[in-house]
């Protein structure tokens, strides 16, 4: 284990936002997690897990010790009758680990292409795009809990999977609660990928390909390759202009609700979901509350896509949290009053 001391931040968080961090210690496997924990000084000090630093909004230095995630590995583990299992180290970058898995000719996450971040952190967040969700591929993951050192395993059913959430982004409250921030760092994720693959094809950018190309029937590759030109015609690379994403989730409403909405603004983007209620393009309600291009400070919203907050500031002059949560307080608050909908930031803010 080695402890890195008074580390900038800004190039290990894809907003770009100075920061630093008190001491920091690279985590490659349980065995470093392990000496954290016997060291007397660290074990005694407030923990932050990083993965990417792709879903995160730094406001100020952070005085914890940061735990980056760097664990290794791709491996097919096996199959069974319907799927074969797949397995990733929590450091790999997501996108190039859907790839690999692509590469290797087993579809299924062909739709998450080109999310940032890590491995690790995508049963965190159960990140979703395109019809396709985490929890919809996902077996299982190995974890560590921070203050044993003991392994674990959990399945989706531990996992507490909800839209943009699951057990690892809520605090037990009490002993038996379902909770495990600052409690675990996942080391390792296992997915499980359909034999019997079939595309998901149901969103309008998807539709447009297939109009587009004349091809009806698109193959993995095709999707995934559909989908990388759509994320990066829509969204801003994190290399060029800071972002964390899309920032806000979008919600779900009651039909009810979508009524009256669509009865004020027929043009509303809505989604019908499965179990009735609908979901609401968030972008949409941002947009056409006049947000897109606006700034405070260096933070502002993409001219492109008002679902995503960017650091026009650059390297040199960054935005700062504190620009970044004051501009994204103001739009939830124009969304509230014009729709009677709270919009729910979706990177953590540290």
């Amino acid at each position: 284990m080695i402890v890195e001391r008074n580390v900038p931040l800004q190039p290990l968080n894809s907003f770009g936002i100075a920061a630093r961090a008190a001491q920091l210690v690279r985590v490659r496997s349980e065995a470093d997690v392990r000496a954290v924990l016997a060291d007397a000084e660290l074990a005694m000090q407030p923990r932050f897990v990083l993965g990417g630093g792709s879903n995160i909004v730094l406001t100020g230095d952070v005085k914890a010790t940061v735990l980056k995630v760097e664990v290794p590995g791709r491996r097919v583990v096996g199959s069974d009758e319907r799927h074969t299992i797949v397995e990733a180290g929590a450091g790999e970058v997501w996108h190039d680990f859907v790839a690999w898995t692509l590469a290797q000719g087993l579809p299924g996450l062909e739709n998450l292409a080109l999310i940032p971040g890590t491995v690790g952190a995508s049963p965190v967040q159960n990140i979703g795009a395109y019809g396709v969700e985490l929890q919809d591929r996902f077996h299982e993951l190995d974890a560590i809990d921070l203050h044993t050192g003991e392994l674990f395993t959990l399945n989706a059913a531990q996992c507490g999977f909800g839209y943009r959430d699951s057990v690892f982004k809520h605090t037990a409250l009490a002993e038996g609660d379902l909770g495990l921030a600052g409690r675990a760092l996942i080391l390792r994720v296992r997915f499980a990928l359909p034999h019997a693959w079939q595309p998901v094809l149901g969103y309008l950018d998807l539709e447009r390909k297939m109009a587009e190309t004349g091809i009806p029937a698109p193959s993995a590759q095709q999707v995934f390759d559909w989908i990388v030109d759509i994320r990066r015609a829509k969204l801003p690379d994190p290399a060029v202009i800071g972002n964390a994403g899309s920032f806000f989730k979008n919600p779900t409403v009651t039909p009810e609700q979508c009524q009256d909405i669509i009865g004020r603004d027929p043009k509303v983007v809505h989604y019908p979901m499965p179990d009735g209620s609908v979901k609401l393009a968030a972008g949409w309600l941002i947009d056409a509350c006049g947000w897109k291009g606006k700034t405070v400070g260096n933070a502002a919203v993409y001219d492109k896509q008002a679902l995503v907050l960017v650091n026009r500031g650059g390297a040199d002059n960054p935005a700062t949290g504190g620009e970044v949560m004051t501009l994204a307080k103001a739009i939830q608050t124009s969304v509230y009053e014009r729709f009677g909908i709270r919009l729910e930031p979706e990177p953590v803010v540290i």
